[in-house]
């Protein structure tokens, strides 16, 4: 009986170690304060870039002096890409030009590029695997 309380406790403990990260993410070189920054956090490929609805999590955050920083808790351990843009007209849409080049600030993790279009979520992930992570996107 001794055992299964022991074993039971060690499962529970080590299920709450999955979900306990924090991740912290900075978002610099913000053009102005005007509108909000918006963050998809993505676990897998599925939706990523821009498909909110397919997220892990998300945020809307505002902006300080050039820079907006959020920070996501209960991350369980695993690969994930972010994908921002800073809404300045507070819309709720990347605002792009007739050519479908953004009008405002984006940026993926790891600062990744696409060819011509967004990076894959392969070149924007990154691991998530203990404690606390810190990721910074720089904006285009």
């Amino acid at each position: 009986m001794k055992f299964i309380l022991v074993l039971l406790s060690l499962m529970m403990f080590s299920h709450q170690k999955d979900n306990s990260n924090q991740l912290v993410l900075n978002i610099t070189n913000i053009k102005n304060s005007q509108g909000v920054i918006r963050v998809l956090l993505f676990k897998d490929g599925k939706g990523f870039p821009d498909t909110p609805e397919n997220a892990f999590q998300s945020a809307n955050v505002k902006i300080v002096n050039g820079k907006s920083t959020v920070t996501f808790e209960n991350i369980p351990n695993g690969f994930y890409a972010i994908s921002v843009f800073h809404d300045s007209m507070n819309t709720g849409k990347l605002r792009t030009n007739s050519f479908g080049i953004p009008k405002d600030g984006y940026g993926f993790s790891n600062n990744a590029m696409g060819t011509f279009g967004p990076p894959s979520f392969e070149k924007a992930a990154f691991e998530v695997s203990s404690g606390s992570k810190s990721v910074e996107i720089q904006l285009r």
